[in-house]
């Protein structure tokens, strides 16, 4: 009987029972649940280079140049040269047919005036652009705005497609 024993003694420790599988799942489908979920990948769009944006900037800063000049010479036009003010339908020197001349040069060159204000205005934003890093991005899709069209417009803030679905809802 001692060769029993020892055979018992040499035998291997009985496991502890495992626990069912079905009481795993739930734990694994707990820790998916609580995880938060991944974030989705953007896409990052790359912008102009820092040369790119000065040689943008040197656009737009001549073009801004060259509308202030227009200005000066449109609002020297509607001053009256004798007294230095602006010139009105009352002018001493217009007879009655040069009334209406007058008056029509005074309302295009308004025009004219208020048309290059506006241009004026959305060159300054295109340079707030430009210093806040969002120069170039299309404001209705993200995409960049192509160098070539930048170049044409630099005031530019839609990309050619968002541009002709715009014209194309109006």
């Amino acid at each position: 009987m001692a060769k029993t024993v020892v055979k018992k003694a040499k035998a291997k420790p009985v496991k502890k029972a495992a626990k069912p599988k079905a009481a795993a799942k739930p734990k694994a489908a707990v820790k998916a649940k609580s995880a938060p979920p991944a974030p989705a990948k953007k896409k990052v769009v790359k912008g102009f280079n820092a040369k790119e944006l000065l040689y943008f900037k040197g656009i737009i800063t001549e073009k801004r140049k060259e509308i202030l000049e227009e200005l000066a010479i449109l609002k020297e036009s509607m001053m009256d040269v004798t007294t230095g003010e602006y010139a009105s339908e009352n002018s001493t020197y217009s007879t009655h047919m040069e009334q209406g001349t007058d008056a029509m040069e005074r309302e295009k060159t308004f025009l004219f005036a208020s048309r290059e204000g506006k241009f004026l205005n959305y060159l300054d934003d295109a340079l707030k652009r430009i210093d806040k890093g969002t120069y170039g991005f299309c404001i209705q899709c993200g995409k960049l705005i192509p160098k070539a069209r930048l170049e044409a417009v630099p005031h530019a803030q839609l990309c050619i497609e968002c541009k002709n679905l715009k014209k194309g809802s109006m």
